[in-house]
């Protein structure tokens, strides 16, 4: 059994998809500690030919809280609509417009406070629209493994959902040792994302950007490919 363990992201880039569809179980941590520097609550879509971050506002508390003990910002439903508008604005001649902005706007809208909750929702509806079959666990309704940490914790969660193989993103490879996955029975694997470029507007292509622009762009058959054979398995 495959299996991959991820921080949640707001809706990420394609790699991220990728994983997840070259294994059986995805687990995503809703169990850690939020930051604000990293990509849980933002990302970036292409706008006038440069990358523009959109973010969820979060309501002041804690530095120390979980992912899902975050809560959304009272402003949120003025700055959804903004994001919309926004998002509207640089994608409306996109190819795949008319298909893919309706879907975006019921991501941006689905009613919650709760960060955890928003993002479980963005990624389950990607997840089908992708048609990506991993069996989706939630990190904290596995057991607790909060006082684990790094790789430790990584392994214990493959024993406990019974994985043979784990894969990782090719950017983790430092942080794992082969070795110790071995004395538990599980294989290490390392999955990188092949330089992978399409058309978007007039201008050079801008790389690394949010799936939603990824399928502003292409067809749902050449985004399938990707998922399947858009990348190489390292040892």
């Amino acid at each position: 059994m495959k299996v991959a363990i991820m921080q949640p992201y707001l809706l990420p880039y394609l790699g991220y998809f990728q994983l997840a569809a070259n294994v059986d179980k995805f687990v995503v941590y809703d169990d850690v500690q939020f930051t604000k520097k990293g990509w849980i609550h933002r990302n970036r879509f292409l706008m006038n030919g440069e990358a523009q971050y959109f973010s969820l506002p979060l309501k002041k508390d804690s530095d120390f809280l979980y992912v899902n003990q975050r809560c959304l910002a009272e402003n949120w439903g003025k700055e959804k609509e903004k994001t919309i508008r926004r998002l509207e604005g640089a994608y409306r001649k996109a190819p795949y417009f008319d298909d893919v902005f309706p879907f975006a706007v019921s991501i941006f809208s689905f009613q919650t406070d709760n960060l955890w909750d928003f993002l479980k929702n963005s990624f389950d509806s990607v997840f089908e629209r992708l048609r990506i079959k991993a069996e989706v666990l939630v990190s904290s309704e596995i057991e607790d493994t909060t006082s684990l940490n790094g790789q430790q914790r990584v392994i214990q969660i493959c024993s406990l959902v019974g994985a043979k193989e784990y894969i990782n993103p090719i950017g983790g490879v430092s942080l794992y040792s082969s070795a110790n996955f071995q004395e538990y029975g599980i294989s290490l694997r390392y999955l990188e994302m092949q330089d992978i470029v399409y058309e978007q507007f007039r201008g050079p292509f801008v790389p690394a950007l949010s799936i939603l622009d990824v399928m502003m762009f292409n067809s749902p058959e050449r985004i399938q490919n990707w998922l399947e054979s858009g990348f190489k398995l390292h040892e």
